[in-house]
């Protein structure tokens, strides 16, 4: 039998045309975990409007003469509003420019990018939505920590930790959440955690539960701090934690003793292959 090579055609990206938006999503911080979408978006632009989780690696993979314009927000900083940011991308393609909003992690998970997609909708702005990796998926993978595993849990919750008003989210019970088993991760955690570790345990969470906090997640200067619910926040202070950084609830959290990957590699962490004392072992097959 004969096999013939195929030779497949390059790659095709498409093209961002003048008087579109981008709404894209950088991934969790290393560049390398790009889409090739976004990556082609940043090779086209003449405008990328980007968010403060868009690491200065991401934003050198622009084309040479694209204009930068920050549009950032972060807690407790002066920051645009964001009726000024979806009046930004309006004019900029209206103006005939080509425009990638590039926004941290993916632009439709506890973003904003569904409000901004709105806004250029009844602006008549054409427009394409491009995923990215998000920090709950990707920044965990780095962190050595599975969202699931038949060893522990087969259900996750994210949950952010910041509601519309800016406060504790309204519209998450709290109790029904810590009764629903499973792993709970929680965005943009590190201002709440008194509250969020106050409001599991009262809703049946135990205070010995595994918790993990992952600060500027695959980055050089990555974070991992493992605790507990009871100690989460203790701990957190004594460590002294700087966001951006996600909290992790749950028995998954102890299977990092086996997955740290990048632990491993970079600091020689030795792997325990059974980190649930013979569970996976008794529950395989």
């Amino acid at each position: 039998m004969q096999f013939v090579a195929q030779i497949k055609p390059p790659l095709e990206l498409p093209p961002l045309h003048p008087g579109w938006v981008w709404l894209a999503g950088a991934g969790p911080g290393d560049s390398s975990l790009l889409t090739l979408q976004v990556y082609g978006g940043l090779q086209q632009a003449d405008v990328i409007v980007y968010d403060a989780l868009v690491s200065r690696d991401i934003l050198a993979l622009a084309q040479p003469g694209a204009e930068l314009r920050f549009a950032g927000k972060r807690g407790g900083k002066p920051s645009p509003q964001q009726r000024d940011i979806s009046h930004l991308l309006i004019r900029l393609a209206r103006a005939g420019k080509r425009v990638l909003r590039l926004k941290g992690g993916d632009p439709l998970v506890f973003g904003r990018g569904g409000e901004e997609a709105r806004s250029l909708v009844a602006a008549g702005i054409p427009f394409r939505l491009l995923p990215g990796i998000s920090a709950g998926v990707g920044g965990l993978a780095y962190a050595g920590i599975p969202l699931t595993d038949r060893t522990t849990n087969s259900a996750v919750t994210f949950v952010s930790a910041y509601g519309a008003g800016g406060g504790m989210p309204r519209d998450v019970d709290w109790t029904a959440l810590a009764r629903a088993g499973g792993a709970i991760v929680v965005f943009m955690a590190l201002s709440r955690l008194v509250e969020i570790a106050a409001a599991l345990i009262t809703g049946g969470r135990p205070a010995s539960e595994p918790v993990a906090i992952v600060s500027h997640a695959t980055l050089d200067r990555q974070r991992v701090l493992e605790t507990t619910l009871g100690r989460c926040t203790a701990d957190v202070a004594a460590a002294a934690l700087e966001p951006p950084a996600m909290m992790v609830v749950g028995e998954v959290v102890r299977l990092r003793a086996a997955l740290d990957w990048l632990g491993a590699m970079t600091a020689g962490r030795r792997l325990d292959p059974d980190p649930l004392g013979r569970q996976d072992s008794r529950r395989a097959g």
